[in-house]
């Protein structure tokens, strides 16, 4: 087909667009981390549900982000970026109204995939639309303005998404995910309308796609409902296991095979490639459950309203975002092997400190380990990425950031289950041990149960009115103790992490990489340090 390529934008219109792109990069990443704030007030909105069963709304949309990144590759192709950024933004702002409007779960969860998949697919095509923007001299530019918008959802999400909730309702967010996606679209389409493109007929890997999807939601769903339907004595996730079982091998010798794989598995013949993304998995993989499960928990278990949690988790962008400025200097000079270990240790140290939380009425507990946090989690990404692309070139350095990519936001998904299930199975451990160790089970002589019982009878409370506060107050101080075993367990977690890293090879070369490499790079950090 004939194609006409029009001048770049200029002046307030090339503003507009820079301003709407990042409007629309925002929307997207706001709405993946706004949502864990906005849970117990969607759990007792539709139908009152348990909380555990609204994490799937969360998981499945980023198992959905994940599933975008591949489809974004061979959609831009057929159709060009633009006219796929505006069909991929109407889908979302469809999906938007209808999670806004849902009455119940099964309405609710297939919503959120239909909007993580159509989000999935802006991410890459807006960083792609905003460079083709800006002239050679300036992609640096692009990139470092594409990093602020990258940032500032996870920043602002989890407090503001707390607001929302807290002052307007839950479902406010989804339509006003429904308003802005219309405003962005309609922007996009004045200011680029008639923009042609040069259509690529690449092949899509439709096997290996459909595969990929299996594996990353059937593990999802495995991992969702096992707490809470006895995992494999269900039938139901009986056969989902089979179905793991036959689809990963079937996964494997596909993609190997494939000219044009969805994901390309030949990456991991690189030892730095595969300590890197393992690394960044296991890394996020905490880092998201762990955030998550406590914004959660500090509202079920002490009390604290939605704001008051989003404000909870405030600290990490204090120097949060001035680590990242910093680490992308460090990072030309150091060898990442250096910056990821000291990064591992950090966050281990951090998450032991979390650990030891006793104090369910002292914020300053919460305060500054959350303000330290910040420091590893902005000092995170980078490294990483330098050590995961180091020794790459070309094409691959691409390919090998959305497989990482995919990789490190399904791990998310999986990590906020994960953490869930290691507190269900705590509690009731040290609700048993509790009950034991106070209660007089284990030394007669040492009874403050009793003690207290006798005080709250003598103070005029029922039988029935001290059983159930006896019972509150052993189910928070087990809940409490739950929490730190999920920290704790991450602490060590983060130590192996540090060891090994000193398996791959030295990255500080005094070689300059190619532009052209450098620039895709630099496209690759990007991509991968956005935070849904």
């Amino acid at each position: 087909m004939a194609v006409v390529y029009l001048r770049r934008l200029h002046g307030w219109r090339f503003v507009l667009f820079n301003a709407v792109l990042g409007l629309s990069h925002i929307v997207v990443l706001f709405n993946a981390g706004s949502y864990i704030a906005l849970l117990p007030h969607v759990s007792g909105d539709l139908g009152g549900v348990l909380p555990s069963f609204l994490t799937w709304a969360q998981t499945d949309f980023m198992v959905g982000l994940a599933l975008g990144f591949p489809l974004a590759r061979y959609l831009s192709g057929r159709i060009g970026d633009y006219r796929l950024l505006i069909g991929a933004f109407m889908v979302y702002s469809v999906a938007s109204y209808l999670c806004g409007d849902s009455q119940t779960l099964a309405q609710f969860v297939p919503a959120r995939i239909v909007q993580g998949i159509a989000g999935g697919i802006t991410l890459p095509i807006a960083q792609s639309m905003l460079l083709n923007e800006y002239p050679k001299r300036l992609k640096a530019v692009a990139l470092t303005v594409w990093g602020l918008f990258s940032i500032t959802p996870f920043t602002i999400g989890m407090p503001v998404g707390g607001y929302i909730a807290y002052m307007l309702g839950w479902r406010f967010l989804f339509y006003l995910d429904f308003v802005l996606t219309l405003v962005i679209v309609g922007t996009l389409a004045a200011l680029l309308y008639g923009r042609g493109f040069r259509r690529r007929y690449a092949r899509f890997d439709l096997v290996g796609f459909v595969l990929l999807a299996v594996l990353l939601l059937g593990l999802q769903t495995l991992l969702n409902m096992g707490n809470d339907f006895d995992w494999l004595d269900s039938p139901f996730l009986q056969a989902i296991a089979v179905v793991l079982l036959v689809a990963f091998p079937c996964f494997v010798i596909w993609e190997l095979g494939e000219r044009h794989p969805t994901l390309d598995l030949r990456l991991f013949m690189h030892r730095n490639f595969v300590i890197g993304v393992i690394s960044l998995t296991l890394g996020f993989f905490s880092i998201q459950g762990l955030l998550s499960l406590l914004i959660v928990q500090i509202q079920l278990i002490l009390g604290y309203s939605s704001k008051l949690a989003g404000l909870a988790l405030l600290p990490l962008v204090l120097l949060g975002a001035p680590a990242i400025a910093v680490m992308h200097i460090l990072c030309k000079y150091i060898d990442a092997r250096w910056l990821i270990c000291l990064n591992s240790l950090g966050f281990a140290w951090t998450f032991y400190w979390l650990g030891l939380y006793d104090d369910p009425h002292s914020y300053e507990e919460l305060f500054w380990p959350m303000l330290v946090e910040g420091i590893f989690l902005g000092s995170f990404f980078t490294p990483v990425t330098v050590l995961t692309l180091h020794g790459l070139s070309g094409p691959l350095i691409m390919r090998a950031a959305e497989v990482a990519n995919l990789l490190r936001v399904a791990a998310g998904a999986f990590g906020i289950t994960f953490q869930g299930i290691v507190l269900f199975r705590r509690i009731h451990f040290h609700q048993l041990h509790l009950a034991d160790h106070f209660g007089g089970r284990q030394s007669i002589s040492f009874d403050p149960m009793g003690q207290l019982t006798a005080k709250l009878s003598a103070a005029g409370l029922s039988q029935a009115q001290i059983q159930a506060k006896l019972g509150l107050l052993i189910r928070q101080e087990a809940a409490i103790l739950g929490l730190n075993d999920a920290f704790l367990v991450a602490s060590v977690l983060f130590v192996g992490l540090g060891i090994l890293v000193w398996f791959a090879h030295p990255t500080h070369l005094p070689v300059a990489p190619a532009p052209a490499d450098e620039l895709r790079e630099m496209r690759a950090e990007e991509m991968m340090e956005e935070v849904p």
